[in-house]
């Protein structure tokens, strides 16, 4: 099973200026967070971003907010708890009424549904808390949740890890920024590819 931009979206957990110099490896996180946001922009995977208490933790990196179509504020540790999860999924489309002539209602075959992106690669801090909990939520959601290890942090080794054990038990996928990327392109003949390359090496 291969991770596809097409059917994926990127959501950035969290990397808040009063926050991130206290991670495990924080320049080398972000760096990898960065990386992955501008990836996702070339190849036109949507990436949302979440914010815990903005208020007394700040905003995320600029670079990252500004790749984000939005960036939720919460209070919860999961961003489910609070939306993120419409956001993901987004309403069906009501269908168009027919005319005259179109067959009764309980003979009409369904308009079908647009694509789902149901392929969720996260990414974010701390991993042990707000990471997981959103991670896990989205997976109790049905979702396909892809966790980028490479660009995950909290303030220990130890914490991180044990969200990593404990993700990878509740069915997420374990990657790396290197994995997307190449994952996402699939080929070398892909358009993006010198690009991308260039962002990894």
């Amino acid at each position: 099973m291969l991770l596809d931009a097409t059917e994926s979206q990127l959501v950035l957990v969290d990397y808040q200026e009063r926050l991130m110099p206290a991670i495990h490896e924080g320049p080398a996180v972000l760096a990898n967070a960065r990386r992955l946001a501008e990836i996702a922009r070339m190849l036109d995977v949507p990436v949302w971003g979440t914010e815990q208490n903005p208020s007394r933790l700040g905003p995320n990196d600029a670079a990252l907010r500004a790749a984000c179509r939005k960036t939720l504020a919460k209070m919860h540790f999961s961003a489910a708890e609070e939306g993120l999860g419409e956001w993901l999924r987004p309403p069906a489309k009501p269908q168009q009424g027919g005319n005259a002539r179109s067959l009764p209602k309980h003979l009409q075959k369904p308009a079908p549904l647009a694509a789902e992106r149901g392929t969720i690669v996260i990414a974010g801090c701390e991993a042990h808390v707000c990471l997981l909990q959103t991670a896990l939520d989205l997976i109790d959601d049905e979702l396909e949740v892809w966790v980028v290890t490479d660009a995950c942090g909290s303030r220990t080794e130890r914490n991180r890890d044990a969200a990593f054990d404990r993700l990878a038990g509740a069915g997420a996928e374990l990657v790396t920024t290197e994995m997307v990327a190449f994952e996402w392109l699939g080929s070398c003949e892909h358009p993006a590819f010198k690009d991308v390359l260039g962002l990894i090496k």
